[in-house]
Formats: C-alpha cells, structure tokens, sequence
C-alpha cells in the first residue's frame, strides 16, 4: 500500500497546478497512465483566456462564454472564473512559462483572438501553449520533494468508505493498475482528486490523445456521483484530415487569425450558415463543415490562411506549418483539408466552486468535471483556464480542511479470477463501441439511432462486465469498461434533451425551448 495526504489521477495542467499548489504543505502522489506530458493539456494549441487587455473586460468575457454555452452556463461559476482568470496567468508566468510576447515590449504578451470571443483575450506560446505549460510545471514537479510520480498506473476504481461498510461515506483513496507489472496497488489518500480529462476515444474520430478514455467520469459514476450535460460533446470544426496524421489538430487561432473555410472548388461556405461566419462558435462552424460535407458527398473541407505570409504563419503556427510541410502541405501556398472530430468533453462529475464532489474527500477538476462553465457549448480557450482557477479552489478548500483519522483499506482482491482466453474480445468491442457512437451519437442525433446506440451499448456493457468478473484486468479492458460507461451518459443525457441547443443537435427536436436546465444524471446506487 502507498499513503499520500492527497492523491491525483491524472497529470494534466489541472492536476499539475494543483500538485504545486499542495506540495509545500502536503505528501502529493499523481499517478498518470502513460508519461507525465501525455494528457490533453499537452496537446492544446490555441491558448488560454482573461482579461488581460484594457480593452477587454470581465463583463466582456462573461457575457462570450454565456452566448456560447447557449444560456445553460452557470451565472456565479462563469463569473467566479473569469475574475480570476488573471491572477491564474499571473501565476503561470511566475512559474516561467514562456508566453508568446507582443511586437513592441510596451505592449506586453500577444493576444489573439478565437471564434466565440469578441475581443482579443487569448494569452499563448505560439501554438503550442499546451506544450509550454505543461513542460515548465512538469520541471517543477518533478523537482519537489514532496511529489511522487507514478507514470504507466491506471487507476482502476476508488476506495470509498460506505464500500467498505461505513455509514460515514467518504473517498480514502484508488485501486490503481501498474501496467508494466500487471500488480494492483492499492493508494490510501485524505483526498483524492480525479483530473483525468474528457472522454473523446469513445469516438472513432477525436483530437484526443488516447488517454481520454473518461476513466475519472466513469470511476465517479461508480462510486455514486451524479454527473451532468453529457450530451455536450464538442466536435472541434477543424481536425487535419490526410491518412498519415493521427489525431492533428488545426488551432481554432487559424481562423482568428483570417483563416477562411471554403469547398474544394475554392467557394467560401461559413457566410452562408452564420453572420460571424468563420468566427461563429465550433458547434455553429462544426454543424456547417458536418453539413455541406454531407450534401455534397465530400471527404473534408478547406482551411485557407496561405493568404498571410510565410514568416506569418512560422511565427504565429509553428507547429502547424511544420507539421503539414512534412506532409506534404504548404499552408502558405495551398489550403488545409480538415474534418470535425469529436475534441471535449463540456459534461462531466458535477462540483462546487471548491471542486467537491457528491463524495467527501472527492473532488474533479479539468474536463473530467462540470462545473457549469461551459453549458451547451465550451467557449474556445476557457477550459485551461477552468483548469487552473479550480485547482487553485481544490488545492484552498483541502488545506482548509480537517484531517481525519485513517482507515485500514482491504487490498486488491484477484483470488477469484483466471488469465483471459480471448483478448480479441476487448479490442473488437472497443472498435465496435467507437464506429457505433460516431455513426448514431455524432453531431447531427436522432431518436432513432440514440436508441440503436443504447441498445448496443447494453449489450457491450453486459459483456464487458461478464470479462471484467471473471479475468485478470489489463489496461485496454479497464479503458474499454470506462469507455462505454461514458458511452451510456452520453446516450442516456442526449435522449432526455427533446430540444437542439448548443452541441446537441436533433431531427426530432430542431427547436430551442424557451427555458432549459442542465441535465443531471443520479446512479441508482453504487455498484
């Protein structure tokens, strides 16, 4: 057994701040399933949002993330991470993160602009802020004392005190997979936090690296916690379609930069669905490229900044530029071909504004959470700083806390199950639940194939549970278990909505209903 004060799933930005937030009061254990830099936060191109500007403004900023969640957003947690949006880039530059500096040194850090924003507010490095982050906090991490990293575990499931036969519920730690060793572990913890992102890999197309199983989504589920708004499933407009790049995506920044959509026939397409045009919110810019992909039989659409020039496009999209030269694809020269794919997750574990959870002693943070930010729609930019101003929340609210006593936590129990016989089971489930929810559960839904999905996804679920209960467990099978429980709350979520707002769209509703809520989900009880 390991005993930390507090543990972390997951080794994304949310997960590394508050890892440094706690580690100068606290024994900080993170576990990650890969390496430390292999979440989605690594990935993210674009940047993060606040007010940074005189020209901008905290109403401004509000009032843009309000319109793209499409009237679900949260009044009080919208504000309370807004306004604190600048003290979180503040913190990020004292850390040394090397933000991208404006033309003159008067002017500061470059902002850009992304669609959904009305000013320019995102702070970033280059293209690859995700990148830059992560690599300076994960330097520091690594040099604490007080962090223990535990790369390649896969958190199997969490350690509850009514599980045990407590009355007293509360969360004292996780069961975690070592995948090279194939041991289960078990972790004690007074807090453990679940920062393991979104749940994309249930989709056979995502700008998901395949960590994003929604293991922390699916382990809180188990464990009694209600979650919300899965339904909302954001498909990025612009994920770079060619048959050797895997997962590549095209920075929403492309477009704020001048970047323009256009047929293979080189006809410019957005005007035609929205006044912003190439600056409407994704889902708007997703349901466009979804549609006349569509109508006119085609493969993908295309994404034109050739018209800037090329010391432009190196210094503002590094990693984009370089990454479709050596494809073959000169954006100075030719247009991108890009499709929609399936990028965040806007539902998730419902918190407070302290990132607790329904448990004690749980809390979520990143886009394993719903914190009522994003509502319908996630505003481009907010999710890392969502990251950063609930890590901060989570990592005040467990100092704040009382410390209490420990508990005798049982180990790993595999007495009663044998080595699997068939693993091609996992891998051929794992296919079929992705193709499936990509073709019935995608950007444009109806009844009819949400049903179709449901019932196969009982199927699958029976299945699954029957492999789990009876074989050792590996790495692919607790993904593919986490995966098609984030399956059901997708497809549970989008059935109960009978209208078309933000993400969710449906044939049988096209409407907006005047009021709407969140969709909130209960477990009946913990399994």
């Amino acid at each position: 057994m390991l005993e930390f004060d507090t543990l972390i799933i997951g080794s994304g930005l949310a997960g590394l701040t508050l890892a440094l937030k706690l580690a100068d009061h606290q024994k900080v254990g993170i576990i990650t399933k890969k390496s430390l830099l292999d979440g989605a936060s690594n990935w993210a191109q674009g940047g993060i949002a606040a007010v940074l500007s005189p020209e901008d403004s905290l109403e401004s900023h509000i009032h843009d993330t309000v319109v793209a969640g499409a009237g679900l957003c949260d009044e009080a947690t919208t504000r309370f991470v807004v306004e604190h949006g600048k003290e979180a880039i503040d913190w990020l530059i004292a850390q040394g993160v090397p933000f991208s500096k404006a033309a003159t040194p008067q002017a500061g850090y470059h902002l850009t602009r992304e669609g959904g924003h009305s000013e320019r507010r995102i702070i970033h490095a280059a293209d690859r802020t995700g990148q830059a982050v992560q690599e300076t906090l994960a330097r520091r991490v690594l040099q604490h004392s007080n962090i223990t990293v535990l790369e390649k575990y896969i958190s199997v499931d969490l350690i509850t005190a009514v599980k045990l036969g407590h009355s007293d519920n509360r969360c004292l730690g996780a069961y975690a997979l070592n995948s090279l060793s194939d041991e289960v572990i078990t972790i004690s913890a007074q807090n453990t936090i679940l920062a393991t992102g979104g749940s994309g890999k249930v989709y056979t197309y995502t700008t998901n690296p395949d960590t994003a199983t929604g293991d922390g989504i699916a382990m809180a589920w188990r464990a009694g916690c209600r979650v919300a708004n899965m339904e909302f499933i954001q498909f990025h407009p612009t994920c770079l379609y060619h048959p050797h790049a895997k997962s590549f995506l095209i920075s929403e920044a492309v477009r704020g930069e001048g970047g323009i959509l256009k047929l293979p026939d080189g006809t410019r397409f957005m005007p035609w669905h929205d006044k912003r045009a190439e600056l409407a919110p994704r889902d708007v810019v997703a349901r466009a490229i979804d549609f006349e992909m569509k109508k006119q039989g085609l493969d993908c659409v295309y994404l034109d900044i050739s018209h800037q020039s090329v010391e432009f496009l190196q210094e503002h999209f590094p990693t984009i530029y370089a990454r479709c030269l050596a494809l073959g694809i000169n954006i100075s020269k030719e247009p991108i071909p890009v499709v929609p794919a399936a990028h965040y997750t806007c539902g998730g574990v419902m918190t407070d504004l302290d990132a607790k959870t329904d448990i004690p002693n749980l809390y979520a943070v990143g886009e394993t959470a719903y914190t009522g930010l994003h509502g319908a729609n996630r505003l481009a930019s907010n999710s890392l700083l969502e990251c950063l101003v609930f890590a901060e929340a989570a990592a005040r609210d467990i100092l704040a806390g009382a410390v209490k006593p420990a508990v005798t936590l049982p180990a790993w129990d595999e007495s009663r199950v044998t080595d699997a016989d068939e693993e091609i089971v996992i891998s051929h489930n794992w296919a079929e639940l992705r193709h499936f929810m990509w073709d019935y559960v995608g950007i444009v839904r109806t009844n009819k194939r949400l049903e179709r999905a449901q019932h196969r996804i009982q199927l699958l679920q029976d299945e699954i549970q029957e492999y789990y209960a009876n074989f050792h467990i590996s790495a692919d099978l607790l993904e593919l278990r986490n995966l098609v429980t984030n399956a059901e709350l997708i497809v549970s979520s989008a059935l109960s909505r009978q209208e078309s707002r933000g993400l969710h769209y449906s044939k049988d509703y096209p409407n907006t209903l005047p009021d709407s809520a969140p969709t909130i989900l209960t477990p009946t009880v913990p399994d």
